[in-house]
């Protein structure tokens, strides 16, 4: 198993989607939705919430509740957020359906989340990234928000980088958010052994590409949910059938 061209194709493809033309992403496929999470310069601080609130639930329920909120309130400007309460945001996620699986968790990571824009960041969220900051500073300010992890750190981080094209001074301190998919598929791949924890996917990534680990994470994420699914691997279809070493055995 040839561990570099493994890494190169991965990469590769890592970079044609890194290069790719900015475009709209479609985090849950409501065109509101989308609109709202996609508007970084009157909204910045949407794509901030959705990114804390992306824990323990489907990503798209998750992406969804700024706008759930926002039709709640009428709008989504950082005045209308400002004021609202803890108890108050709590019964807006609450009533008449929870937004969250863990509604009085997360409704306290919401109102914490819209207190730190607000006072760090004097209301505007695209301060977290602008000026062309370290990858690492810009890792950290999103571990600063209550609830997030180094997973959804990166994972921000990375979107920012790939997606919106935000300039970073460097994408050392973007790592690969190593979920299901990305795990089957380092296993699968003999980069990792199928027992391999978080922190052990992590660290292979950054030995492998460590100018930019988190180059591998979309390449991984989409051949995991279209190929190397965890009980049927559909590898014929998958562009990496011939490197890696569970399609060549299966053959």
């Amino acid at each position: 198993m040839n561990e570099n061209s493994i890494r190169d194709r991965l990469v590769g493809h890592g970079q044609t989607l890194f290069r790719a033309p900015k475009q709209l992403i479609q985090f849950t496929k409501v065109p509101k939705a989308d609109a709202l999470l996609n508007d970084l310069d009157a909204h910045p601080h949407a794509f901030v919430l959705a990114c804390v609130m992306d824990r323990q639930v489907k990503a798209e329920k998750a992406w969804l509740i700024p706008y759930r909120i926002s039709e709640k309130i009428g709008g989504f400007s950082m005045q209308a957020l400002s004021p609202l309460s803890r108890a108050e945001v709590n019964r807006l996620m609450t009533e008449p359906e929870p937004l969250h699986r863990f509604v009085d968790k997360m409704s306290g990571c919401f109102h914490s989340a819209v207190q730190r824009i607000k006072n760090n960041y004097a209301g505007d969220a695209a301060r977290i990234w602008k000026g062309k900051p370290a990858s690492a500073e810009v890792v950290y300010r999103f571990l600063e928000f209550d609830g997030v992890g180094p997973k959804i750190g990166s994972m921000a981080t990375n979107i920012l980088a790939r997606e919106f094209k935000i300039p970073f001074a460097d994408y050392f301190s973007i790592d690969i958010s190593a979920d299901v998919h990305v795990r089957h598929v380092f296993a699968r791949l003999g980069l990792c052994g199928v027992d391999a924890t978080v922190e052990q996917v992590i660290y292979k990534a950054k030995a492998l590409h460590p100018e930019f680990p988190g180059m591998m994470d979309l390449p991984c994420w989409e051949i995991g949910r279209n190929w190397c699914k965890s009980r049927s691997p559909e590898c014929d279809g998958c562009y990496m059938k011939d490197l890696c070493p569970t399609a060549t055995g299966k053959k």
